[in-house]
Formats: structure tokens, sequence, C-alpha cells
């Protein structure tokens, strides 16, 4: 009964499907007139032609046996007449009772109120008791892959969604939602802003502004991390409430920049943890290209240690006796001094530097754009777009308007004399053709490209890109890192730095013993003994209960090492 009037009372306050009962209600009485009409005309015709006689009743019976196609046989007409109109009954019946009925009622009725079933399965307020979790206020691409990191994390999380249907279907996608508009205090509430431990505003720069406030209201202390597409918004978001504020586009022209190659051999830092300082070089126009990693003798010569070879956006272990190819970049682990030893050991081959092309002025070129220059490289900005070039005369050497797809443009620019190009318009099926294009033109040249969506990463390495970071990652590796209250550490697409207890079974093992890297494909690249942190590893270095491994690789790869290796810590800690 309670279920009954519950769908009685919605029939009854839903206007549309109010509307849809009423088309539904007609469409049946025209049907039943027409079976009246039919019941007379069998009078008509058994009576006037037939010369039989029946009552109401049977001519009733007789239309709804002929139009149901039960057909039982017990009345019939013996004229051409009788048959025809039979004929005429039983089509009309078909099309009207076996056909149009059921879909109008599926389309007027069951579907609307199928509908608002699966809209109400969205919660409106999250479970009582629920604390330490992450809210997100809009399912945008950043959401999609930190949702699931957060899963596998096992941090709560919710997403406020204000369309119900949206709301149903992400439900039913398996993600925790609840319902409500993300500028309402009371949809705050019902997700207990007070007891969570971040609220990410990842909307446009002028909702995340309202979200902040409106969020602060309900939850003086919580920790809100914003993310802004224009520089300019970062003093309103702080103003507005905002704890960090993450301008991606401008960080990931910079993350970018940090891997172009100028031609000259110096290394790069492109992350920390702790003392260990992790760096890449790239081979071409070194001594080290052709050579083996132990032929190299970086660690006598450095006290480096070279902990992977990135070959077009693959990331490869370094064993004694892989070969640094001319087009590879090494990736190398140690102290700050360490990476200063190999830059003096590498400077008397450095030549002048080469300019850097730069094709796409928009934010993420000009960021970039702007980091180079700061290293002293010259830059060769290239956009069809003059206006936009017009921001980048301060940042570029030289500008070029034109189609980067014209040769003729993109020879004047320097393609041919440029160590890389930098490709960076927020069109990614451009992004790979580029790729493409510019790799014909000049085999030798570093390709450095973003993507938005991390889908693309792998065409445009097959296009010919050297090194690619998407949009999403570096959002979802931001907000990660913030929950952690680490540094970030972006290495790559895919590649993450990850430290783990060492496993009760290789405790005591040496790490040549271990088969870290031929069951897992990943690299260890530093052991941590209490506050003691050893990068010098050799295979005689043995894992002591207790202590930490630093390792290089990607999530899939962490996966594998726990299930190589039982006991494993599950959680994942990257530290700056």
């Amino acid at each position: 009964m309670k279920f009954l009037s519950s769908q009685l009372a919605y029939l009854t306050t839903d206007p549309e499907l109010r509307s849809n009962v009423r088309t539904l209600l007609k469409y049946v009485l025209f049907v039943a007139l027409l079976v009246a009409t039919y019941a007379v005309l069998f009078h008509v015709i058994k009576l006037r032609i037939e010369g039989e006689q029946h009552s109401w009743i049977t001519g009733l019976y007789w239309t709804l046996v002929v139009m149901t196609t039960l057909g039982f046989g017990d009345i019939i007409f013996t004229s051409d007449i009788g048959r025809l109109f039979s004929i005429v009954v039983l089509m009309s019946g078909v099309v009207l009772l076996l056909v149009m009925l059921p879909f109008l009622f599926i389309r007027l009725f069951y579907a609307p109120w199928l509908e608002a079933r699966v809209r109400q399965r969205a919660p409106r307020e999250v479970p009582a008791g629920t604390r330490g979790h992450v809210i997100l206020t809009e399912y945008d691409a950043v959401a999609v892959g930190l949702t699931e990191r957060l899963r596998g994390e096992g941090i709560p999380y919710f997403v406020i969604e204000p369309d119900r249907q949206t709301a149903a279907r992400l439900v039913g996608e398996g993600i925790s939602v609840v319902g409500g508009d993300n500028d309402s205090t009371n949809t705050y509430r019902c997700v207990a802003a007070a007891e969570a431990r971040m609220l990410l505003a990842n909307c446009e720069d002028t909702a995340n502004a309202n979200i902040t406030i409106t969020a602060r209201e309900v939850a003086p202390d919580l920790p809100i991390v914003a993310i802004v597409e224009e520089e300019e918004s970062i003093d309103i978001l702080q103003l507005s409430g905002a704890t960090t504020v993450l301008p991606l586009k401008a960080h990931l022209g910079e993350y970018l920049a940090n891997r172009v190659d100028a031609g000259r051999a110096e290394a790069h830092v492109i992350g920390s943890y702790r003392t260990l300082q992790i760096a890449e070089l790239p081979a071409r126009d070194t001594p080290l290209a052709g050579l083996t990693v132990r032929d190299t003798r970086l660690r006598e010569r450095t006290g480096l240690s070279v902990v992977g070879l990135w070959e077009r956006g693959k990331l490869k272990p370094a064993y004694a006796e892989t070969v640094v190819q001319p087009n590879g970049v090494l990736v190398v682990a140690g102290n700050a001094s360490q990476i200063a030893a190999l830059d003096g050991l590498l400077k008397r081959d450095n030549g002048p530097a080469r300019p850097v092309l730069v094709i796409g002025a928009g934010k993420v070129g000009e960021a970039a754009s702007a980091a180079l220059t700061r290293k002293g490289i010259a830059v060769h900005a290239l956009d069809r777009s003059s206006e936009a070039l017009e921001k980048m005369r301060d940042r570029a050497a030289a500008v070029f308007v034109g189609d980067a797809a014209d040769r003729r443009v993109i020879e004047r620019a320097g393609i041919h004399e440029a160590a890389s190009v930098l490709l960076t318009t927020n069109d990614d099926a451009v992004n790979i053709y580029l790729a493409v294009y510019c790799r014909r033109l000049n085999p030798q040249i570093r390709i450095v490209s973003r993507v938005t969506h991390e889908r693309n990463v792998e065409a445009i390495h097959r296009a010919g890109a050297d090194f690619v970071l998407s949009y999403t990652t570096l959002g979802i590796e931001a907000v990660m890192s913030l929950l952690r209250g680490q540094e970030l550490v972006l290495l790559g697409e895919g590649v993450e730095l990850f430290s783990v207890p060492v496993p009760p079974a290789l405790a005591g093992r040496r790490l040549a013993d271990s088969g870290i890297g031929s069951r897992t494909g990943m690299s260890v690249i530093a052991l941590q003994q209490g506050d003691l942190l050893s990068t010098r590893l050799t295979g005689e270095s043995l894992l002591s209960a207790g202590s930490t491994l630093l390792l290089l690789g990607s999530l899939e790869q962490r996966r594998a090492f726990g299930d190589a290796f039982p006991g494993a810590a599950r959680h994942r800690g990257k530290s700056g």
C-alpha cells in the first residue's frame, strides 16, 4: 500500500507525466469509440446481408476477439462483405492494440516514471558520520581521472551535480554523487563540508569564486583548491577564500618548457624527494650517446645513478648493458652537488643555445615561452592569430603569423634550425597532425607536446612526439600532491615516484636477487633507512626490514609490485 500510494502521489504531482497520461487517455478513448463503431457495423452486416441477429454483447465480443487476433472462430461471416470487414477490423486491431498502444504506454507513462525513479537514485546528502572526504564541484576531465585515483587510494569523495538525470547516470556508472547546486549553502551542509578533507572548485573562474565564498560560510576551515583559467583570477580566488589556487595552464607551460632540448648538454631537475633530486639529460650532442649505461661511468665520475631512459614517451629500465640511444633522454638521481658535477662534466661539449619553436600562442604557449626566456633560450613563436602573438612579443625573440601546416611558414619560423618544437595548441588533433609534420620536416628535432585528454597520449607518441603531458594528468597529480601535503613531482605521463616499505618477502635480500625490475618493470632509485637516504645502490645492496624503497614506474607496475610481493603496502607515497 505504501508503494502504491507513493506512485499515485507521483502521478498527481509531476506536470509532464500528468500531460502524458491525458494523451494516453485520449488515445484509449479513440480506440473505445472505434470498437463501438465496429460492433455496430457487425450488427448491420449480420442482420441486413447475412440475415442473422445477435445481441450487442455478441457484437462487442466479436470485435475484441478479432482486433486482438484471438480468433476463436465461433462467430464468422459467410459473405464477402463480411469477410472484407473482418480484415479491416483485424488490421486496425494489429496496428492500434498490438503496436501503438504498448508503444504509447511505454513512451508516455512507463519511460517517464522509470526515469523519475532513476533520478531519485542520486542521494541528496552524504551518509551520516561521513568525514575525511573530498568534494568535487563538477565532473569534468580532471574529475574523471581524480575519482579513479581517489578510489584506488581508499579516499572517499562526492561529486556535486545539480542535474538529476546526469546525477542518476553517474550513480549508475559507480560515481559517488550528491544532487544539489554547487552555489548553495544547503548543498555544502548536505555534503558535510565542515568534515571534508578538501573541496576542489573545478568550474569556471567566476563560478569558482562563488563556490569558494559559499563553501566558506558553511566550513570556515575547509581546505579549498581552486583551478583557474586566467592568471588574473588568482588574486580574486585567494580573496574569495581559496586555500590553494592552481593555474594549471600556466603550470603546464612551465613543465613542458623544462622538457625541451635547446642543443646544450645540461641536466634539467624535474622532481625531488627530500635531498634526492631527479633530473633528465638529453643524450643528443653528448659523448654519452651510443654508450651502454655501464660505459658512461656516471656513477664513478659524478655519484649519480642512471635510473631510466626515455625513448619516445616510454620510460625503460636502465640496466648496465642498456645502450643510450642518441634520441633518448637519461633519467638520473642524486643530490644537487652530483647533478652540478654532471653539468660540469658536459660543459665543454656545450655550444650556443639553439632556438625553440613554440607553436600556439595561448596560455600554455605564453607560460612556456616565458619560462624558456628566463633560461636564456631564444623562442620563435608561431600562431595563426596576430592578436595572440602580440602578447608573446616581449617573451619571444621572433614571432611568425601563419598556419603551421604551411611548409613555407614553418620553415621561415625555423623548424630546421630549432633544437626542439613545443606544440601548445588546445586541439589534440592539431597537435597530433603537427607532430607528424614536424617529424617529417626535421627527423632529429625533439618534439614536446601538450594534450588535453589522456586518451590521446598514445596517439601523439605514435605520431612522433618525444615527450607529452596532458592537462588532466597535471590537474590530477597536483590535487593528489596537495592531499598528501607533499610537493608535486611530475616525471611524465603515466610515470610516478612511489615510496613503499620493503615487503616481508624481500627483507634481507640483495637488490640483485629481489627481481623487482624483472617482475614489475619498476626502477629502484633509492633506499631509505631512517633518516638516511642512499642513492648509490648496487646489486649487493641489502633490503633491510623497516627500510623504504623509492621506486619509479606506472600505476600498473605499482599494482604488479603488490601482486608480486604479498604484504607490500598498498598506499602510495610521493614526497618533495
